[in-house]
Formats: structure tokens, sequence, C-alpha cells
């Protein structure tokens, strides 16, 4: 958690690393903003009541595709103006400011740079000290360390392609950010793990020269050769960026509101009533070593250990109820990282997790787990074996194992990814390290393909065992 303090301001990033978000709050002589904040809120209170400040805005660097914002609730919560850049069209009452428009913040400025090109209201905004030197920009998703954000979120079909918005990011590093000083210090939305732009750097912040230094997007090129490197390479957006793009234009419903409908223990019995619908899911968030050993028949595993939100988001579908089982005592954080996302459809959960379902003699599934080197012992014998690599088509393409199949995670909610798997093959299924592989068996066994082995640790622990096995590369599908 970065954080800068001074005579003059204060400066906190509140960064979620399971959805790569970065938040801020900053502050001065009592007042305070926040920059981009998730749907829940309670930190950004819990800072401001702390440090005895009124929030006075809430800052929005354009409308975010990757998580649904905190503004709406923050806004009711302490009388906030939210404030977004030119060109920006809500349902709700907000400040549109203009480009150069400056807000005073106790005893700095705050001055709005438009920046269009991730998105058309895309804007940065530059804090001034005391004596109006520039300190701090807040780049949201204009600039990131070692990146860009990408130009095909907002496309309009044949009226605005992600070339244009890739031309229009192009003048806009040009125009406002290129000319800034060096020293200023650069805070971006996100960081590493981020759908929002193609390969973002382990760090949460920078500086605007090393930027300048260092990120392919700042260097000297002309606009064909920017557009060109902007846009090569880009992988399609998970399908979750479009619903959360509309809810931060259109609104929703509290979070309170949804704790209301979603914390509700279910007895076995409601629970199977509901589950029973063809419009309910059951999601399990466990931990993965946990799933395996016993599950609720019929259940999608995501574990809240990994990349929870951004996958419940990729695979589940945003219009059926979900029926939850987690851990005891996790309920409401897994309500809560799945609303970020946009979920709001969450009914229950099973009270008294699985072992309750387990103790009441409820039917049970189970996920056989494998090590390597049993997988490497059973390839030579074993002439019905298949193993389906669930990576990434670029991780697939750097190396696999030659008796694999590639169907990476993401298309796995279609079952026509599926029609090359046949129930009397014995299918090994396996990741980078572990994660993914038990999403994936959990997704196979709801679509009626039950003969199935979880490789332990996947490809880090295969790696380890490389001379057992005869590993491939498909150069083709490299970036």
């Amino acid at each position: 958690m970065q954080k800068y303090s001074g005579t003059i301001m204060f400066i906190q990033q509140l960064y979620t690393g399971c959805i790569s978000e970065a938040a801020y709050y900053i502050e001065s002589n009592g007042e305070a903003a926040v920059i981009d904040p998730l749907r829940d809120i309670d930190d950004y209170l819990q800072l401001a009541t702390e440090r005895k400040a009124t929030i006075k805005y809430i800052f929005e660097t354009h409308f975010h595709a990757d998580f649904v914002s905190g503004h709406l609730d923050l806004a009711a919560a302490t009388g906030a103006t939210i404030v977004y850049g030119p060109d920006t069209r809500t349902s709700f009452p907000v400040h549109v400011a203009k480009d150069g428009e400056r807000f005073k913040l106790g005893d700095i400025t705050v001055k709005v740079l438009h920046t269009p090109g991730h998105t058309l209201e895309s804007s940065c905004f530059l804090v001034y000290d005391t004596h109006e030197k520039p300190h701090a920009i807040f780049t949201g998703d204009t600039l990131f360390v070692g990146d860009v954000g990408r130009p095909d979120l907002a496309q309009k079909g044949e009226i605005l392609t992600t070339q244009d918005l890739a031309a229009m990011l192009y003048k806009s590093l040009q125009e406002k950010i290129i000319p800034l000083a060096d020293d200023i210090i650069m805070y971006p939305a996100h960081g590493a793990g981020s759908s929002c732009g193609k390969n973002l750097g382990p760090e949460t912040y920078s500086t605007i020269g090393e930027q300048k230094a260092t990120n392919y997007a700042l260097q000297p090129q002309t606009v064909e050769e920017f557009v060109k490197s902007v846009t090569e390479g880009l992988t399609a957006p998970p399908q979750y960026f479009p619903i959360n793009a509309k809810i931060n234009k259109e609104g929703y419903d509290s979070l309170t509101s949804i704790f209301e409908k979603a914390l509700k223990p279910l007895s076995i019995e409601a629970f199977k009533a509901i589950s029973a619908s063809d419009d309910a899911i059951i999601l399990d968030t466990r931990r993965a070593d946990v799933f395996t050993n016993g599950f609720v028949p019929g259940s999608i595993f995501i574990g809240l250990e990994g990349r929870f939100a951004e996958w419940a988001g990729s695979l589940l579908p945003f219009d059926k109820s979900i029926v939850l089982i987690t851990e005891i005592g996790k309920e409401k954080e897994t309500i809560t990282r799945l609303a970020r996302v946009g979920f709001e459809k969450m009914v229950g959960y099973l009270n008294g997790s699985f072992d309750a379902w387990q103790a009441a003699g409820e039917k049970i599934d189970m996920l056989i787990d494998v090590e390597v080197d049993e997988l490497a012992m059973d390839i030579p014998f074993d002439e019905k074996l298949l193993v389906v690599d669930v990576r990434k088509e670029a991780e697939y393409g750097d190396g696999h194992l030659k008796q694999s199949i590639n169907i990476p995670l993401d298309d796995m909610m279609d079952p026509a990814s599926m029609v090359n798997l046949e129930d009397d093959q014995n299918i090994y299924v396996h990741c980078a390290g572990g994660y993914r592989s038990v999403i994936a068996s959990s997704l196979l066994k709801r679509q009626g393909i039950h003969n199935i082995r979880n490789i332990v640790g996947g490809w880090k622990n295969i790696l380890e065992l490389k001379d057992k096995f005869t590993i491939e590369k498909t150069e083709a599908v490299l970036n």
C-alpha cells in the first residue's frame, strides 16, 4: 500500500491485488478526494474518519470496464461530488469537467487533463502543490507502468474503430503526458495482471521520467507506428468488461441492498430447492485443495485464493442466481468480491458449508489429484491418456506437453470447446500452478465429463521433471 505523507498533502494508494486495481485517497488541510473507488467503500470512509477529513470529490478517470466503481455509494455516504472528464454521459448526476478545469482541495489543486484513447472520456488528474508545482498525476488507464490502456473497449463499429481510438491515445500522450516534468509521480489505475493493457509492469507507481525512458508507448514514433504497436497482440477482453462499463454509466443497487439479499444462510433443503433450477449456479469458493477432496455435485469452483473476481466475471453468467458454498466466515468477503465485478444475483449460502452437506449424508463428488511423476509414469502405457492444458494460448505456445491439447480456461463455459473430449478418455488437466485447472475440472464435470485427474502444481511442477516428458513449442501463437 504505497503512501506519500507531507506537510501539504497526503496520498495513499489502496491496491486490490486480485483485480490489479489501484484506488487513491488524497487529502490536504482536512479536505479529501477519492480517485477510482471500488464498490466497497469502507476503507475510504475509515481513512477520512481517522484523519478527521471530509471527502469533497470523487474523481473518476473513466468508465471502468473491469470493476464496478463505488462512486454512487460513496457520494451517497459523503455528499461528495462525482467528477468525470469531458464527453461523459451518465444516468445520474455528475460534474462533467472541462479540459484544464481546476478543483481546489485544501491547500492543493487538482487539474483535469482530458486524454481520450482508452475511452472517450478518459482523463488524468494532475495535482499541484501550494507553489503551483506539479507533484503527482493519476493516469487511470491512459498510462500504466510499462504500458498504456487498450484502445479497443470503446469502439463503435465503423463509426469509431480501435485504430481511431489508438490514434487519439497517441495524441493524448504526445500533447498531455510527454510534456510533463520528469519528477512527477505517476499513479496508474492498474498493475500487472490487469486485462486493461497488454503487458503491465510489476510496479504500481512510477515517475513520468521513468516512463519516458522505458515505456514503449512514450518512445519517439509516428502515429502509424504507435497504432500498430498498441493494437497488435490484443486478446479479446473478458466477457464482463462491457457489462461493468454499462453498470458504471447507468448506476446500480447499493452494496448494502446486495448484502440484504445475499447474506442469507440456507438450510440444505432450501439450498437444494434453489440449486435445482436451471437458472441457478452453485459457486464453491473454498481452497482448491479442499474442493478436490469433496464438493456438491454440479458446483463450479472458483477459489478466493486466486484471481477470484476476474475469473468469476469471465466465466459465470450474470443472468443466473448464484448460491454460494464458502469457507465458514468468508461469506461476506465472497459477496463483496463478486459485487466488485457486477454480480448482483447472489441469493444465499449453504449454512454450515460443505461439512453440513456431507454430515447430512447428501451425495458428494470428488476430483482426483495426481502428482507430476504419476503422469510421467502413465504416459507411455495409457493409449487413452489425454492432457488438457487450460493455460492461455501464448502460455501453451511457449511450451507444452506433446500429449496435450490446449483449451484455454476462458473458453470452457462454451460446450463447443469440449467437442473432442470423451468420458472414456483418461483426461489429465493442468494449468500453470494448479488454480485454473481445478476451475476447469469443475466445468468439465458439469458438462458430463468425469474421468478427470487434476495435475497438482501444473506446468511449474512439470518443468521440474522436464527430463521425463516431451515438451514442444508452437511458435505461431507466440506474441
